[in-house]
């Protein structure tokens, strides 16, 4: 099933890809009441990550932003795996990012700005949302980004 929010993301050349699968013993996603939690998504991109290691070293800020956007992406694709139709989400609530940094790097807002941007263009007004970058020393895979996501859904009919 696809609705509005598919077609703007085709709009803007971009593709939900299938959801990928976890890496541990988690779900992608889950719903809670009226929300939906993801699991941290990294910028897997057919099954790999197109680019390793830290922010500010190996990577450069401008690349993590845009895996940042693949992150996102990549939640809303375990969003509709829980959800089946992405115009249930009535608002995106809470974008949580980590980027992997180097020592010096203190450039996270930025580059989580990939995925909240991804959001406003496919979300409008319902896709302005509360948020956290955080640098850490490491993420799994050796990935430089990772998104988690928190939207609000509304009633099922």
């Amino acid at each position: 099933m696809s609705g509005a929010v598919e077609a703007r993301l085709t709009e803007l050349g971009l593709t939900l890809p299938a959801v990928v699968p976890p890496l541990a013993a988690y779900q992608p996603a889950v719903i809670s009441g009226a929300y939906v939690f993801t699991a941290g998504q990294l910028p897997m991109v057919d099954g790999k990550l197109p680019v390793t290691g830290k922010v500010g070293a190996e990577v450069t800020a401008e690349e993590a932003k845009e895996l940042a956007a693949v992150c996102a992406l990549n939640a809303l694709a375990a969003v509709k795996s829980v959800v089946g139709d992405l115009d249930r989400v009535a608002r995106v609530v809470k974008v949580v990012g980590f980027v992997a940094s180097a020592a010096d790097f203190t450039g996270q807002p930025g580059v989580l700005n990939g995925a909240s941007e991804l959001l406003g263009e496919v979300f409008g007004e319902k896709g302005v949302h509360a948020r956290s970058a955080v640098g850490v020393a490491v993420l799994p895979l050796d990935a430089p980004v990772e998104v988690e996501l928190q939207v609000e859904l509304t009633p099922a009919e």
